[in-house]
């Protein structure tokens, strides 16, 4: 059996908020295996176990652009080491510069990117340039370009941290930025069920197939519970299953207010800031000598 070491039990604890002992206990049940750990500890502690997993890890901006006729858009996250430098000018001149270019360009993927004109060099120098001067490591993470089914809506939210692109068919406006607005807040992983990875019904069919035994559910019953709790999780997890957030009544799903209003989501993109990326840890008084060195230059 792999040694649980202290590294190991740490990375479960940031991602599940667990218990530091439950989180010995699980990885030493699951053999050393993460992902295993994390769903023994889901099926004991519930949905607590996974409330970490959505922190935001990394500075930076998300930005977007949109062509005049809103029928090509782009969607960019570039990061930063600390906030600071995310409020920077220069920085937010290279991100707007940056997506503009994807929409009237379509690069292939960020090293198509940076290697476009801008300014009097390419992204990549102008970017390079910002490292030299500013002192702090930045880049250019990812981005999707969108040729739209209808017509294109954005939403940025909390400085620039959260970014989505609807591709809207039918409808207006008003609808596009009020849909992109949902999604923003909700968060959904895909536009409908058959987008859900099958890994992810797959991982939330065992884990209420352990709670319901845990419970001492009669076993006859316990793949009509699983199915259950399957269904409500895609109703949580897609896009057209979600309550709609402005929803006067508290219960108009995102496809009945589509339907009400003879529209269609084609597609989204939704980018938040640092997911997935672990942030390094300084200690408060170097973070700040450093934006101070760097306000000076």
């Amino acid at each position: 059996m792999a040694e649980i070491t202290a590294s190991m039990v740490k990375e479960l604890r940031e991602k599940t908020d667990a218990p530091m002992m439950e989180c010995k206990r699980a990885l030493t049940e699951a053999a050393g295996d993460m992902a295993k750990a994390e769903e023994i500890l889901r099926v004991k502690l519930g949905n607590k176990a996974t409330k970490a997993a959505t922190r935001i890890a990394a500075e930076g901006v998300v930005v977007t652009a949109i062509s005049a006729d809103g029928k090509t858009a782009a969607i960019l996250e570039i990061n930063s080491e600390t906030d600071f430098v995310a409020k920077n000018d220069d920085f937010l001149k290279l991100a707007a510069d940056s997506a503009q270019l994807i929409v009237d360009k379509a690069p292939a993927d960020v090293a198509a990117l940076s290697a476009l004109p801008l300014g009097d060099g390419t992204v990549e120098s102008v970017r390079a340039g910002l490292v030299g001067k500013i002192g702090e490591n930045m880049s250019l993470r990812r981005f999707v370009r969108v040729a739209a089914e209808g017509h294109v809506s954005s939403y940025i939210h909390g400085g620039s941290k959260i970014g989505v692109l609807v591709d809207l068919v039918g409808g207006d406006e008003a609808l596009g930025r009020d849909i992109a607005m949902h999604i923003a807040a909700s968060k959904p992983k895909a536009l409908d069920s058959s987008n859900v990875p099958a890994e992810l019904i797959e991982t939330e069919r065992r884990v209420a197939i352990e709670k319901a035994r845990e419970a001492g559910k009669p076993e006859a019953m316990i793949e009509k519970i699983a199915e259950g709790t399957v269904q409500k999780f895609l109703k949580e997890v897609t896009l057209l299953g979600q309550v709609f957030v402005k929803a006067e009544d508290g219960k108009q799903t995102i496809e009945a207010l589509l339907k009400s209003r003879g529209a269609k989501v084609a597609s989204f993109t939704l980018y938040v800031v640092g997911e997935g990326i672990e942030k390094k840890t300084a200690d408060f008084a170097a973070e700040v000598a450093a934006q101070a060195a760097a306000a000076q230059r």
